[in-house]
């Protein structure tokens, strides 16, 4: 029998529906959860702006603990896929350069606008109000960046410097880049002219990478200057 193409009508398979609804509740939540938080976040409201039925969020994740989750792991992919550590440096790169390019990427994923950005708004609720969900994000994403940044200081610092130095020297690093984030509020009252644009972005990643390395450096001679007692 002869059947006209004419007559016949593509219609969107069922894998295709379910996965736009996840993506959409994804979206949703993604934002909501930026908004209010997690404990605040109401899981009609994300359904409500998902357009999705009030038992979506049950049928694709299961609960609202389970969406977050893969909201907070999937923006934090996002912001690492757009930012990586390394931003393109070549693999020959020095200790400097890397610890630069380090700097670079977590002012530019705290300070972006754009779909990227939604992370550092979680991260900041997460400081707060700490989930069961930062866990997960800690051993699958935060300490593999934070053996990065150690091994660039460890390197800048000496191979016999000890872990509790490389440890303080590392965090003082992120210290600051977390600092004009988290006080922009005070920042941007004090000194108005601080927009935290591209240039402003970029200045400031020159600027903790020299004060850094100036203290790095400083910490190395001391700690050699101890070892000599």
């Amino acid at each position: 029998m002869y059947v006209s193409n004419m007559s016949i009508k593509t219609q969107p398979s069922d894998e295709t529906g379910h996965d736009a609804t996840r993506q959409h509740l994804l979206e949703a939540a993604g934002e909501v959860f930026a908004e209010v938080g997690f404990r605040a976040a109401t899981v009609r409201e994300i359904c409500q702006r998902a357009g999705a039925n009030i038992a979506a969020v049950n049928y694709h994740f299961g609960d609202k603990e389970t969406l977050y989750a893969a909201v907070l792991t999937g923006s934090c992919q996002v912001s690492m896929q757009k930012y990586p550590a390394d931003m393109g440096l070549a693999p020959n790169a020095t200790a400097e350069q890397r610890l630069h390019a380090f700097v670079r990427s977590f002012l530019w994923r705290i300070f972006s606008h754009g779909p990227e950005a939604r992370h550092g708004k979680l991260m900041a609720r997460e400081m707060i109000e700490p989930t069961a969900a930062l866990d997960s994000l800690i051993k699958e994403n935060i300490r593999p960046m934070s053996m990065i940044l150690m091994g660039i200081v460890r390197e800048l610092l000496g191979a016999k410097a000890d872990e509790r130095t490389v440890r303080l020297c590392g965090t003082s690093v992120v210290s600051q880049v977390l600092f004009y984030h988290h006080c922009r509020p005070v920042l941007s009252r004090l000194y108005p002219d601080e927009k935290y644009d591209a240039p402003q972005i970029e200045g400031l990643a020159d600027h903790i990478t020299r004060f850094s390395l100036a203290a790095i450096k400083q910490t190395a001679k001391a700690k050699s200057a101890e070892a000599k007692k």
